[in-house]
């Protein structure tokens, strides 16, 4: 199970006429372009045209002269308005691959198109049709004879120069992925926390991330005791325990110049706890844990490509927000590791109490480390959703972060790869909303509204975390500022009954990991 984790084999191909393929899926402009192939390839869009006239806005399948037989043309709509994004190869390129299948094809062809707009589009195209053709780890598991779709997609790029490094990349980034779309997208038993365990020490075997596990009870009580809150009605079933996961990677030679630390929620299901989620949207909480899938991800992209001078400690904290008798409950004061008292106000809020504890030990780290910038990620507010709808990260920096310009360069990442980011702003309020209210509070936790029916619902919560974990102490004022970022990926982590996205391993790869592999 270790090592490189793709949907099938990639396989360079420099000569459209082999005879290993029975169908060639062309990525092609809304105006029937495709400067960067054989001029053939534009007698057949044209032909085609005169009897089909919808062969520039839908896919079509046509039968040509190669050896591969048919030609299935994918168009990318229009490119040259103000709105066009590369997201648009990704797009066409599931489609193409999609369609390809449903015509039958075994072994596709896929052509990379170059566009002088967008520097990606050959690699986004290539993660388009990877994305595509995933399977779910439970379908792998239960119906072997469906674990995959194809099992080699042949690549062609008219820069044949270029091609490899593109696969190579394509390779890691989509490995990476398809470990967070595994954790995310499966149920809450296949990956109870316990199993997310297995399963990552199955991934990370004989690779260079180090692994380390903390589950002993007595351990999270007395040093994650925000942590162990939420755990407690789950303690009662053994498989549904609770633990943290830390993930280290360093390089094997050469100074380390950056020091990334990212938190990832991991909530394997969140029944809202004694504030239940009634009302029929406690569906779909399984991907709860898509943030803790997200830094699995990545790490798994760092232990493919090796990236020079940049140490990363992923951590996941990994619970079910049950309910039961032992349920904790609104009104409580719990004693964070910080040694603040945090009020209780919401049970349905565990999001920022699990990462709360963890982003303080990070803290701890980061203040001895170099260059060092705090991440948290999390499918934490339906606030988020509602701001920037289906498909978007949100990104807010502390002013550390967002003196350097963090948030403006992981969307620029984030754009160029197809990994949408918004941009929020963490402002005074957010940070006064969690101050304590009562006798005695340091931290209030939440109010007792759902986030969709609270103002700032979305950026409050980056308030209670940099509170929480002492970050609040190392603005751009203090002696150590520290530079951190929360990320809500509440519309980006993708829906049931659709699959996880992987999101935003993308973009922090676009950013952190560039020129440095």
């Amino acid at each position: 199970m270790s090592g490189i984790r793709l949907p099938c084999a990639l396989k360079i191909e420099k000569d459209l006429k082999s005879l290993a393929y029975d169908g060639i899926i062309v990525i092609v402009t809304s105006d029937l372009e495709a400067p960067n192939y054989d001029e053939l390839f534009k007698e057949y869009f044209v032909s085609s045209a005169k009897i089909d006239k919808a062969v520039n806005s839908e896919v079509t399948v046509f039968p040509c002269d190669l050896p591969a037989g048919r030609i299935i043309s994918a168009p990318t709509g229009p490119l040259s308005n103000d709105y066009a994004d590369v997201r648009s190869f990704s797009d066409a390129a599931k489609k193409g691959i999609l369609r390809a299948l449903k015509a039958g094809v075994k072994a596709p062809l896929l052509l990379l198109p170059s566009h002088p707009s967008f520097r990606q589009s050959e690699l986004v195209t290539l993660l388009g049709a990877l994305e595509a053709l995933y399977v779910n780890l439970q379908v792998r598991e239960d119906l072997p004879d469906k674990a995959q779709k194809i099992k080699v997609l042949g690549v062609y790029s008219a820069d044949s120069n270029n091609l490899a490094r593109i696969v190579e990349l394509a390779t890691a980034l989509e490995s990476g992925r398809s470990v967070a779309r595994d954790i995310g997208g499966a149920d809450p038993e296949r990956m109870a926390p316990r199993k997310v365990e297995e399963y990552i020490r199955e991934v990370f075997k004989n690779t260079d991330i180090k692994i380390e596990v903390i589950s002993d009870l007595a351990l999270l009580k007395e040093e994650y005791p925000l942590f162990v809150a939420v755990d407690r009605a789950a303690r009662n079933i053994e498989r549904h325990h609770g633990r943290i996961v830390y993930l280290t990677y360093e390089p094997s030679s050469g100074s380390v110049d950056k020091t990334l630390y990212l938190v990832g929620k991991g909530v394997t299901y969140d029944t809202g706890g004694a504030d239940i989620k009634a009302g029929g949207v406690m569906a779909g909480m399984s991907r709860d844990k898509c943030g803790a899938a997200a830094v699995a991800g990545f790490m798994q992209v760092l232990s493919v490509l090796k990236p020079r001078g940049i140490k990363v400690v992923g951590a996941l904290p990994l619970v079910r927000n049950s309910v039961g008798e032992d349920s904790y409950v609104a009104d409580e004061v719990i004693i964070s590791r910080n040694k603040l008292r945090v009020r209780i106000g919401n049970t349905d809020a565990e999001g920022r109490m699990i990462l709360g504890d963890v982003l303080c030990k990070m803290r701890e780290l980061a203040e001895k480390a170099i260059n060092p910038h705090l991440v948290t990620i999390a499918t934490l507010t339906g606030h988020a959703v509602l701001t920037v709808g289906t498909g978007y990260s949100i990104v807010m920096d502390n002013g550390p972060a967002r003196k350097s310009l963090h948030a403006q360069q992981l969307q620029a990442a984030g754009e160029e790869l197809g990994d949408m980011v918004e941009i929020s702003t963490i402002r005074k309020e957010d940070i006064a909303f969690h101050r304590g209210k009562g006798m005695g509070d340091d931290v209030f936790q939440a109010n007792n509204l759902p986030s969709t029916r609270t103002p700032r619902g979305h950026q409050g919560p980056a308030g209670f975390l940099m509170l929480v974990s002492g970050l609040d102490k190392h603005g751009s004022e203090s002696k150590t500022p520290l530079k951190y970022s929360h990320l809500d990926i509440a519309a980006s982590g993708g829906d049931l009954p659709n699959d996880a996205t992987g999101a935003p391993i993308l973009g922090l790869a676009g950013l952190y990991l560039k020129d440095r592999y």
